[in-house]
């Protein structure tokens, strides 16, 4: 049995789950999002909780049960309390503005990068140091908040670039602090 697929997943408050033919619809306080799971697994509600069974130990089944569970897990999380990731823009120079829900990045190119956010993905630049991308579907922050970082991720010899708050770079020494020491 997979460990993360016996885990239950508790229904906060306000939260409603429906399935229909291995499609979840799951409906909260911050909106709605549909998670499909394989036909081999069936979702079984008691009171406010939920337990994902599989029909078989087939091991398609085995290898989505978890899966279908953590899916499920975030989608109740999203709609409940939502998704939040955070950056932090380091350099001489580098900054943001935010147009509408239009992210432009100052990053030391020769022009400026323009970065719209997708529906159901909300950006925020409270300082010109920090990014807050949320939304309620965990998949979709990541990947917008993975997409900026892309634009220039941090420099290994001088710490400077688009980074998560919180992530800690390894600086590497520079070719002065090699020749110095032979």
């Amino acid at each position: 049995m997979s460990r993360v697929g016996r885990l239950p997943v508790e229904l906060p408050q306000g939260v409603e789950v429906s399935a229909d033919s291995g499609v979840i619809t799951v409906k909260g306080p911050k909106g709605s999002l549909t998670v499909r799971i394989s036909s081999q697994l069936s979702v079984l509600q008691d009171d406010d909780v939920l337990t994902i069974e599989r029909s078989s130990d087939h091991r398609n089944a085995r290898a989505s049960h978890g899966l279908a569970r953590s899916l499920i897990a975030n989608a109740v999380k999203g709609v409940s309390e939502g998704f939040s990731r955070n950056l932090e823009i380091q350099g001489v120079g580098y900054r943001c503005s935010l147009e509408g829900r239009r992210l432009e990045l100052t990053l030391g190119f020769s022009h400026p990068v323009f970065i719209e956010a997708p529906e159901g993905v909300s950006i925020e630049a409270p300082e010109q140091t920090r990014i807050i991308v949320s939304g309620i579907d965990k998949q979709a922050v990541g990947q917008v908040a993975a997409n900026i970082r892309a634009v220039r991720p941090p420099d290994s010899y001088h710490g400077k670039g688009v980074r998560y708050q919180g992530e800690t770079i390894r600086l590497k020494p520079g070719k002065a602090a090699v020749s110095a020491a032979g």
